[in-house]
């Protein structure tokens, strides 16, 4: 497979702050990939190396065989990029911002930019400092997808959308993936890169912790359960079920962590007199709590 992107072993430092270190990564064309990583981790460090917004201290980055501190520009003709803290011009409408950036690209499919604009539900009449966080990101999305680049870098793609618009945004990866383009995004839920991405690279302090397929993930995956009962329980009885760890008793509440399915849980919870079940999916920062221990949690 050719490589759209290659990294070895890329290192950024701030003086005495660390960026990444020795980051080795192959991302091929044509692929999903997804950056995975709590915020602080790395990911818009390495994003912006890659696309040489920033250079390397060490290590070297290519994308599409081109040596990024090399020639830049020749990346970026082929490139859609959002970034995670979008800042445009507040005095244009979203409708000329769109037009203005389609123009710098000497041109665009305008059936396609149109089908967009419609998909994504933008008002491009308003300006856009009129806008909220989700419209801004929906006009940045355009702009990123709409000269249909080789490479889609992505960051944080859909912070402020509403859910709605998740799913539209899902639909057009895909499409975009469909017709062979490359998609690297970065994220820090655990349930989007699943959603849209086939291998994923997992980034904490800086460094690359695992790299492996999308559905490898689901070890990482699990969920913090309260069960209130109206009397006594036995606490072992549920410790003994698979995949529960970091239970606590107290009064006839039980707290637990579980991985995998949750079947076998009900099943025992059901046998008792239930009050309350409160299930829920914890951030990825209290996810790699759990499965790389408390000093790589908080230094990310």
């Amino acid at each position: 497979m050719t490589a759209a992107i290659e990294l070895e072993k890329l290192t950024k430092s701030y003086g005495s702050h660390r960026g990444i270190v020795d980051v080795d990564l192959t991302v091929n064309e044509g692929e999903a990939f997804g950056f995975l990583g709590p915020n602080g981790a790395g990911k818009t460090t390495t994003i912006r190396t890659i696309l040489d917004h920033i250079r390397p201290t060490s290590g070297r980055a290519r994308v599409f065989g081109i040596d990024t501190t090399v020639d830049p520009v020749a990346i970026h003709r082929r490139v859609g990029y959002l970034p995670g803290e979008l800042q445009l011009y507040d005095k244009l409408t979203g409708g000329q911002t769109i037009a203005y950036f389609a123009n710098l690209r000497g041109g665009v499919d305008p059936l396609y930019q149109a089908d967009l604009i419609a998909r994504l539900d933008i008002d491009p009449s308003r300006r856009f400092k009129e806008y909220s966080k989700g419209n801004k990101q929906k006009v940045g999305l355009v702009i990123a997808l709409q000269h249909r680049p080789d490479l889609l870098i992505l960051d944080e793609p859909t912070s402020g959308l509403d859910p709605l618009v998740q799913q539209t945004f899902y639909e057009v990866i895909r499409e975009a993936k469909a017709e062979g383009r490359t998609i690297f995004l970065s994220s820090h839920i655990l349930s989007e890169v699943e959603k849209t991405c086939d291998r994923v690279a997992i980034i904490r302090d800086g460094r690359l912790a695992r790299v492996g397929r999308t559905v490898d993930l689901r070890d990482l995956a699990h969920h913090q359960v309260e069960l209130a009962f109206a009397g006594p329980v036995p606490a072992d009885e549920f410790r003994a079920l698979q995949g529960v760890s970091e239970l606590v008793a107290e009064d006839h509440t039980i707290r637990l962590r579980i991985a995998g399915s949750i079947t076998e849980l009900v099943r025992t919870a059901a046998r008792y007199e239930l009050v309350d079940f409160v299930s829920r999916e914890p951030s990825l920062e209290e996810t790699f709590l759990a499965q790389y221990g408390r000093s790589s949690a908080e230094a990310a």
